[in-house]
């Protein structure tokens, strides 16, 4: 592996590489967090033969500075917050709910934009992998994998390219497994190890989640 990875599609054929002992077990999962982790999830998916659907979750960036994360909601009303954030800058909880107000409208957007009236997928006694283009802060993925261990998964796993040490030390004890490709120091954000790094379209989530859905129905699979 080299660093950094030409786009979110070439980080997810990496990635698929790492869980490819996942492959085969009839009760495999992949959720994506919307909207950077559905094209590494598009990959992973296809070559794992395994299901691809959302885990919808949003950050709750600080006011004045949305790209800080103070802390997350998942679906299910799912709330985790970084509370080291929270002291260093004095975020009071009428501004902490006003934040998650606002991000839970967003939430149920995308719900009713990427799945129209699918309900969400089944997960209980599901092995869950979770993925998304990297981790930060880690508070996003902390929120999806809370959310998702409430549902009674068989097994949760999480798996990104790219973090940082102290997102991972966070995430490790709430998981059963943790695979990241790499841990770089300095960090300098997500983005930093993508050549091609643009925002991905509610568009682009609906064609890879049809695309997905459509190998499933015709038994299509890339092998890696």
């Amino acid at each position: 592996m080299q660093l950094p990875f030409a786009d979110r599609g070439s980080a997810g054929r990496e990635l698929a590489q790492a869980l490819r002992g996942y492959r085969g077990r009839a009760d495999l999962l992949v959720l994506a967090l919307p909207r950077g982790g559905v094209p590494v999830a598009a990959e992973v998916a296809a070559a794992l033969d395994a299901p691809l659907d959302l885990m919808l979750v949003r950050k709750l960036g600080v006011p004045g500075q949305p790209e800080l994360a103070m802390g997350a909601i998942a679906t299910g009303g799912v709330q985790v917050l970084n509370p080291e954030i929270v002291r260093a800058l004095g975020i009071d909880e009428r501004t902490i709910d006003r934040v998650a107000e606002l991000e839970g409208r967003e939430l149920s957007r995308r719900a009713r934009a990427y799945r129209g009236e699918r309900p969400p997928p089944a997960i209980r006694d599901a092995c869950v992998i979770l993925i998304d283009d990297g981790l930060a802060t880690g508070a996003t993925m902390r929120a999806a994998a809370a959310a998702t261990r409430a549902q009674d998964p068989a097994k949760l796993v999480v798996a990104v390219p790219v973090a940082t040490d102290e997102a991972l030390d966070l995430l490790e004890p709430t998981v059963d497994d943790l695979v990241c490709l790499a841990a770089p120091e300095p960090f300098l954000g997500v983005g930093r190890w993508y050549l091609s790094f643009p925002q991905t379209s509610d568009a682009e989530v609906r064609e890879l989640l049809a695309a997905a859905e459509e190998r499933a129905r015709t038994g299509g699979s890339e092998r890696t």
